[in-house]
């Protein structure tokens, strides 16, 4: 396993052998750097995971200010790497700044060895779980990219995890000519699941047929499905066709298959296993060939119990089984999902988003597929606020800290200006401005911006 490596910047040669000798103790290696230039030329050469910093590095010089200048460059061009600042003469209000500023720790000369150490064991396990995290975030990233560039995702929108599970299955069972049964809740997309599926089948270039069972009434269902010929019931004067003769030689898609009549079960299970089928009216028998991909939020090993679904039509349905997450269960792709429906000449406020990203959203996609246009309708610019959602208000104290998204998020929205950029996020100017220096959007220097 690879040591961890320390950087120490410090002009005292004994400063420098006396750290590198306490951390090899402990298993960490250690390059030094007796100033700021050479400093950076080593983060510039080597991949480090700490920065131990002295403040000055000059006999003369106690202000701190080479320390300051250097610091900002290390978080500048290498944001994640935490520092440690070490010094015996800058003031305890300039270490504080530094602190909120991003500085891991602020320690004094003499050290205490035990801390020293303490605080640089605890960051290097916080800098490799950051690591891992990045890297599996990296991964997981280049794997729906390459999934996107292998198929045809009819623009589907996710980022999550379960999403990309149910998106990539559906991908790889599309070519087989098997029946696919997609389950999940009302609104989840599974409608959506079922292009995906057609789209890389084999069949893609046939029909793509789509009928919601459930909302045909039982004795109008068998013509729907198999058609009927002029006058097999009151009021039909021509034949009609059925959706399965429709999608011959291509995907049919039911959706709501659990509100089918223990008739279309039967009639539906037949066509299934045969391919047969009869015109309503008709005693002639004809052939189709279509790949059916059925939906369904019920229940359906539940219905089988209660003796109200077909088992045998169940397993014909069922021979690759789709779960499509709720969208509650997969927030992360709120955002994604909440700017693509926007559009270019829309965008929520950073306040707005992070209530968006808290709803519970039991009508799942569809519910926000609902939302969004109201909310533009409702507001009063180009930036949608919380009050053009339409949802309850939460707190401003129960919102969670704005992250640095948030916080540029805000300044391109409001053209730099501080005032405003703060009161959208529902927070003071000087609160605003502490932010801005922590993530590094300001030197922290007069000529704040406004």
């Amino acid at each position: 396993m690879k040591k961890p490596v320390a950087l120490i910047i410090d002009d005292n040669d004994g400063v420098r052998e006396a750290l590198s000798m306490l951390l090899s103790l402990h298993d960490i290696d250690a390059i030094d750097a007796s100033g700021p230039e050479e400093g950076i030329a080593a983060l510039r050469e080597t991949e480090i995971d700490i920065v131990i910093q002295d403040m000055n590095f000059a006999e003369e010089k106690t202000s701190g200010a080479e320390g300051i200048q250097l610091f900002k460059a290390i978080r500048k061009d290498w944001p994640d790497v935490p520092i440690i600042l070490l010094t015996a003469w800058t003031s305890l209000e300039t270490a504080v700044e530094l602190v909120k500023a991003g500085a891991a720790d602020y320690l004094g000369k003499p050290w205490d060895d035990h801390r020293l150490i303490t605080t640089t064991n605890n960051l290097l396990a916080l800098q490799a779980e950051r690591r891992a995290r990045q890297q599996i975030q990296e991964e997981r990233a280049a794997s729906r990219a390459a999934l996107a560039d292998r198929y045809e995702l009819c623009g589907t929108v996710y980022q999550s995890d379960p999403m990309h599970e149910v998106v990539s299955l559906a991908c790889r069972v599309a070519r087989s000519d098997v029946p696919v049964l997609i389950t999940g809740p009302n609104g989840a997309g599974k409608e959506k699941l079922a292009e995906i599926v057609q789209s890389n089948s084999a069949v893609a270039d046939g029909p793509f047929v789509r009928v919601n069972v459930g909302g045909l009434p039982s004795e109008l269902l068998e013509a729907e499905l198999f058609g009927a010929e002029a006058g097999a019931y009151t009021g039909l004067n021509k034949r009609r066709i059925g959706r399965f003769e429709m999608a011959n030689g291509g995907t049919l898609f039911l959706d709501e298959i659990g509100n089918l009549s223990a008739d279309g079960q039967s009639r539906l299970l037949r066509v299934l296993q045969s391919g047969e089928y009869e015109r309503l009216g008709s005693s002639v028998t004809r052939q189709t060939q279509v790949r059916v991909i059925s939906a369904t939020n019920a229940d359906l090993p539940g219905m089988i119990a209660e003796g109200r679904f077909r088992e045998d039509l169940y397993y014909r349905l069922n021979v690759i089984e789709l779960q499509l997450p709720a969208l509650s269960d997969r927030p992360g792709d709120v955002p994604l999902l909440a700017e693509a429906l926007v559009g270019e000449d829309h965008t929520f406020s950073a306040q707005a988003m992070r209530m968006l990203e808290q709803q519970s959203w039991p009508g799942n996609v569809r519910e926000l597929q609902n939302l969004v246009p109201r909310a533009r309708v409702l507001a009063t610019d180009r930036v949608i606020d919380v009050e053009a959602l339409g949802l309850r208000s939460l707190e401003t104290s129960a919102l969670p800290e704005p992250t640095e998204a948030d916080i540029r998020r805000a300044l391109a929205q409001h053209h730099n200006i501080v005032a405003r950029a703060a009161r959208e996020l529902g927070i003071s100017r000087q609160a605003f401005y502490r932010r801005m220096v922590k993530y590094g959007l300001h030197d922290g220097r007069d000529g704040k911006p406004e």
